[in-house]
Order: structure tokens, then C-alpha cells, then sequence
């Protein structure tokens, strides 16, 4: 068939008695059938989308056996529908390159990545199944209290999460931190295992050397890895003097013999289960502690906030913007507060339902100010689907995944300062002077600055897990090479080729890509510089203007460009939707500086006065690959003793790159 239209071409080109109109007509033919096929799968696209999806919300949202068969078996029969629909696709090679319409061209491009469903049935069956597995043991795993052994029912939501935020006892930290690791990571390597072999041989029927690469695709660079590496030079020395600062604070509250004076830091003292967010130790770092707090936790509560309130008023900043409000669908049924009585997959999380009318959040909330930016994030998801519902199901889509992080963080931005807190009634006054301005920031740079090299190495990682560069006996020790080398961070107790603490991250079970975070996280102060210049809020020769005290609520001017840029959704290359923005077609990490150049100038002459080591080193041994089998079985005695519990749950399967993706996006 192919080569017959080859043929037929050729034969119209070279036959004088075919006249330029008449080629004409033959593509503008072309495409008029092109149009029309790709609709036909578009409405098949989502239709079999709907429905799938529908089956992985009722399994995350109640992991029961009943929702687990049915959602393999929805799986199964979507990732059919994709094969067949991607051997249709196929039969376009040759035709579709020669499309003049680029919008066309780009939908093909995009339709002639399968995904895992390029594997053999019973090979996806096993792959769908062993995310399932992983991310079942994650979900539903529980530990045993420290101080009370004989109650074994702590979750990570919010059991864990709550002692780590407020817990200052070592020991306690120490368990919490082990037997999380022990609970899931340990039982889930197995799984890995063979989950890497399976989505490499996914990856190779889709052209790619391994499923690393194939998730690099939407970011259509073939730089896009040293670009990063650059962007974290960039970050690196505002994150060493934040390091230091931090670890000197840690240091004055646990004594010299946890945390010493040139090395890493002990990672369950930061407040966080995997150190990547560092703003629950803010009381122990504040520069400043005259000064009030800016944690409003404790207002919103006294005020009576609700989940449901803190999700309206999120709304209300989209819509002040000119933006869209949450359709009624959403408000039905969204679960925004963890249910009594069921095991569900409580990382919060926001889903398109493939039909143009149906977006949920699931997020089990609670009342604080962290949960509050959570929500923001989550809720710029749904903006972000209610913005380009009207495209393609092949492009509903960020302009690459990082964007789609990025939206409800560039509000968060805006609603965590003082100035819009004192707007909404949870603060009672703005402190205007430096002193206030360096606590502000310094809360802002233990979330945002900490985050970074995290959000850099978890893909890292995994890119060399699945390139062979990482064998099987050195995961766990690459895992801490890693969080060593770019965390300066350190295991509060010694690990092994044994334990797999990459599985205690939902991420890695779940099976989602996590360079999307890193470059949310850059590209989001991007946005918002962009948007507070059209604002009025930022001026950069201005000094009662700073970037960090920009405040874009209200500003229709602010929510319109960012609405465009939106709109778009992945039916542009993502250099072009910046550049609509903000003008550049490039990632740029010195915005960050900009955003936080006043504290980088406090954090070194504070280091300096205190005589701070920059950097870290360490002579200890942070993992070792030898596995001694008396040891595991020893080990295994001491933890059941401390009370180990084991438990199942499930996140939906990985997500595909062809037609409708199964959409859905996780709270990083």
C-alpha cells in the first residue's frame, strides 16, 4: 500500500498532464483524510479513556480485590485498543511525514509512541500486575509506634507524616524513618527487578534503547540531560550555604556526636520522610524568632477551616485571574478528605477523566498551611485540564510534564506571602523590615531550595537502573551515592544491597516519571517573575518591588497570559509555550537566584561569622552491597519485634504516551 501511493505520487509528479492545481488537490485530499481519521480515533480515544480511568480511580480510591481485577482488566483492554489503534496509526508512515498542516504532523508524531502496550499480552499482564503489587505494598503499609510497641496501625497519612513534622525526639525519628523503609522498600525489590526487564522490552518495541529514554521523549531535546546538569550548577551554591545553615541549627538542637560539624546531614531529622522538604524544621532554623510566624496553620484552624473551605479558596484565586472555575462534575466527586473505614491510595493526586466534563482530586487534606499550598498544586492540575479540554486527547497535555507541575505552584508562590495571608484574614499584620524578609524567605528555601537536588537525583537514579550503568547489586548503595553527592545527606543508620530505600518513595512503586518535579521547579519562578511584570507587582529596578513579595491575585492581565499559554497544551514544543510567557525559549535557574538573592547574601555572612564549613565529607560508610544472609535473618527478628506490619495497596499502572494518556498527576 505504500509503496502503490509512492508510485501513484511519482507517476503525478512526472506525468506533464497532471497540473500543479491537480497535485494540489491530491494533498489537500491527503490531508482532508488524515483530518478525518485522526478525529475518528479521537472520539474512540475517549471513550475507551473514560472507562479505564473510571477503574483506576475506584481501585485508588478503595483498594479492594473486586476494584483490582476490575482495573487489570480495564487496563488490558485499553492497552488492546492502543495496539490496534497504533497498527493503524503505522500505516500512515510514509504519508504523514509529507502533511504540510503541522498540527497534523504533530498528532502522528506523538500517536507513533505506543508505550507499554507495545508488549505482548501476557508480558503487559505481568508488567500492569507488578505495579499494581508495588504500589499496593506501599499504600497500605503500617508501622508500629515507637512508644507504644503493641499498636501497629500508624500509616504513613498521617500518622507518619505528622510525627516527623513534629517530633523532635532522635530515637523516635530513627524508628519512624527505619521501619518505613523496612515496611515497603525491602518488599518491593523483588518486584523491581523484574518490573525493569519488562519496561525495557517495552521501551525497545518502541524504538528507544531503554524505558529511561522513552521517558525523555515529551521533552523532544537531545540536550535535555546536560541542560539539567546545568540548571543544578546553577542551584548548587545557594543550596551548599542553606546546607550549612541548616546544619549548624540541627546541631545546636541534637549535639555534635548526630550532627558534626563537616558532614552530612542525618536525614530524618529534616522533617520530611525522604528530606526532600525541609519546612517542618522551620521553628529549629528560624533566623529570627522575635519575629511572628508565618506558618498560619494555627489560624486557619482557630477560623474553622475545612478541607472543603481551603479547596474554594483556591478556586476563588483562579477565578480572581480570569481563569476557569471547577465544574460541577469535580465538586461531586473529588474525595478531599481521607474516608473512614477503607484503605485508599491517600497521596494526593488530580485526574482528567478523558471526556472534557469530568476532573477529580483525590487528597486525603489536612488542615495546615502545607496542606493549603498542596491544594493550589493540585487544583493548577485541574486548571490546567479545564484549559485545553477543547484539543485533541493526543494533546491534553502539559507542554512537557514539568509545566503541568508547575501551574499551581507559580499561585502557591503568590498565596504563601504575607502580604496576600494578611488579604485572606490568616495573618493580622505584615512585618515590613529585613528581618522579616529573611524568615519569609528562609521558610520559602526550606521547601523550594531543598527540594531541588531530591527532585534532580530520583530520575538519576532510575535512568541508570534502567541503561545497565546501576546493577541489580548496587541499587540501594547508587540510591545513597546520590543523595550523598547532591543532599548532603546521610541513612540514620547504616544500609545494605538488603534494603531498597528508592521503594519507600511513592514515585518508584507507582512507576511515575520525577524529572518533571525538578523542572516544575524551575520553570514555575520563570512564570512567575513573567506574570508579576504584567501584574505590576515586580519591577527589578524597583527595590519596593522584590520578586519575593509579588502577589498576583486579582491581576486579569496576569491570569489571561497565563491562560494562553495553557490553552495550548502540548499541541506546541514546550520552548515555544515559554516564550509566549515569558519571553525566553530556555530554562533559566538564575530566576531563582533572583527570587532568593537577599537570603543567599544573609546565609553567607551568617556561614562566614559562624565559621560554617561549605560543603560536606565524611569518612563513614553509608552503604554497603555485601548482603550477609545470618545478618537479613537477624535483622528481620529485631524489626518484627518492633512491631512490623504488613499491608497492600495500588496506584494506577504507568502512564502511556500515545492518544489518551491515562491521565492523572501525583503531588511530588
Amino acid at each position: 500500500m505504500l509503496v502503490l501511493w509512492l508510485c501513484l505520487l511519482y507517476g503525478a509528479a512526472a506525468d506533464p498532464q497532471h497540473t500543479p492545481d491537480h497535485v494540489r488537490t491530491e494533498s489537500e485530499q491527503l490531508e482532508e483524510d488524515a483530518r478525518n481519521f485522526l478525529h475518528e480515533l479521537d472520539v474512540k480515544g475517549s471513550e475507551e479513556c473514560t472507562v479505564a480511568t473510571m477503574t483506576s480511580w475506584n481501585y485508588a480510591s478503595d483498594i479492594t480485590e473486586k476494584h483490582k481485577k476490575e482495573k487489570a482488566a480495564a487496563e488490558l483492554k485499553y492497552a488492546e485498543w492502543e495496539k490496534e489503534a497504533w497498527e493503524r496509526v503505522r500505516k500512515w508512515n510514509g504519508k504523514w511525514e509529507t502533511l504540510s498542516d503541522p498540527y497534523l504532523k504533530r498528532q502522528f508524531k506523538f500517536m507513533s509512541i505506543l508505550g507499554t502496550a507495545a508488549l505482548p499480552k501476557h508480558d503487559l499482564e505481568k508488567y500492569n500486575n507488578l505495579v499494581t503489587e508495588m504500589s499496593t505494598v506501599y499504600s497500605t503499609a503500617k508501622i508500629c509506634d515507637y512508644k507504644n510497641p503493641r499498636s501497629c496501625k500508624l500509616e504513613l497519612e498521617p500518622d507518619l507524616t505528622k510525627i516527623l513534622r513534629t517530633s523532635r525526639d532522635y530515637d523516635e525519628l530513627e524508628h519512624v524513618w527505619k521501619m518505613w523503609r523496612y515496611n515497603t522498600g525491602r518488599r518491593i525489590r523483588d518486584h523491581y527487578k523484574l518490573f525493569v526487564r519488562l519496561a525495557n522490552k517495552a521501551a525497545k518495541l518502541n524504538g528507544f534503547d531503554n524505558m529511561g529514554d522513552m521517558w525523555l521523549y515529551p521533552y523532544e531535546s537531545d540536550t535535555f540531560r546536560d541542560d539539567l546538569a546545568e540548571l543544578w550548577q546553577q542551584l548548587n551554591p545557594l543550596y551548599q550555604q542553606l546546607h550549612a545553615y541548616v546544619r549548624r541549627k540541627l546541631r545546636q538542637k541534637y549535639g555534635e556526636h548526630y550532627v558534626t560539624r563537616r558532614g552530612p546531614i542525618p536525614a530524618h531529622l529534616l522533617g520530611n520522610m525522604w528530606a526532600q522538604n525541609w519546612g517542618h524544621i522551620y521553628d529549629l532554623a528560624i533566623p529570627f524568632p522575635h519575629k511572628a510566624s508565618l506558618d498560619v496553620t494555627p489560624q486557619m484552624v482557630s477560623k474553622g477551616y475545612t478541607p472543603r473551605r481551603m479547596f474554594e479558596l483556591s478556586e476563588e484565586f483562579f477565578v480572581s485571574l480570569n481563569l476557569t472555575r471547577m465544574p460541577p462534575e469535580f465538586w461531586q466527586h473529588s474525595i478531599i478528605e481521607k474516608p473512614q473505614g477503607r484503605d485508599l491510595v491517600c497521596h494526593a493526586s488530580a485526574w482528567d477523566f478523558c471526556n472534557a466534563k469530568d476532573f477529580r482530586i483525590k487528597q486525603c487534606t489536612d488542615v495546615t498551611m502545607n496542606d493549603l499550598i498542596t491544594v493550589h498544586h493540585e487544583m493548577g492540575h485541574i486548571e490546567y485540564y479545564l484549559q485545553y479540554k477543547h484539543l485533541p486527547g493526543v494533546f491534553r497535555n502539559g507542554a512537557n510534564p514539568g509545566f503541568h507541575e508547575a501551574v499551581g505552584d507559580v499561585l502557591a508562590l503568590s498565596v504563601s506571602t504575607p502580604k496576600h495571608l494578611l488579604k485572606i484574614g490568616l495573618l493580622n499584620e505584615v512585618q515590613d523590615d529585613p528581618e522579616a524578609d529573611i524568615n519569609f524567605l528562609l521558610s520559602m528555601a526550606l521547601s523550594k531550595i531543598t527540594f531541588l537536588p531530591f527532585g534532580y537525583l530520583i530520575d538519576l537514579w532510575r535512568w541508570d537502573v534502567f541503561s545497565g550503568k546501576t546493577l541489580e547489586n548496587d541499587w540501594n548503595c547508587a540510591w545513597w551515592d546520590l543523595r550523598y553527592k547532591l543532599q548532603g545527606i546521610k541513612p540514620p543508620v547504616q544500609r545494605s544491597e538488603y534494603d531498597f530505600d528508592p521503594g519507600a518513595k511513592y514515585h518508584i512503586p507507582g512507576n511515575t516519571p520525577y524529572i518533571r518535579y525538578f523542572v516544575s521547579f524551575v520553570v514555575q519562578f520563570q512564570f512567575h517573575k513573567a506574570l508579576c511584570i504584567k501584574a505590576g507587582e515586580y519591577d527589578p529596578l524597583d527595590p519596593s518591588k522584590p520578586l519575593h513579595k509579588c502577589d498576583i491575585d486579582h491581576s486579569t492581565e496576569a491570569g489571561n497570559a497565563l491562560g494562553d499559554m495553557l490553552q495550548l497544551g502540548s499541541s506546541k514544543e514546550w520552548p515555544e509555550a515559554l516564550e509566549i510567557l515569558t519571553g525566553t525559549r530556555k530554562m533559566d535557574a538564575s530566576v531563582i537566584r533572583e527570587y532568593f538573592k537577599p537570603l543567599e547574601l544573609w546565609l553567607a555572612k551568617d556561614n562566614e561569622r559562624h565559621g560554617e564549613f561549605i560543603g560536606w565529607e565524611t569518612d563513614e560508610i553509608l552503604c554497603t552491597s555485601e548482603v550477609v544472609k545470618k545478618t537479613a535473618k537477624s535483622e528481620e527478628g529485631v524489626a518484627a519485634s518492633d512491631g512490623v506490619v504488613v499491608g497492600g495497596g495500588s496506584a494506577p499502572g504507568s502512564l502511556l504516551l500515545i492518544f489518551f494518556t491515562l491521565l492523572h498527576f501525583v503531588q511530588f
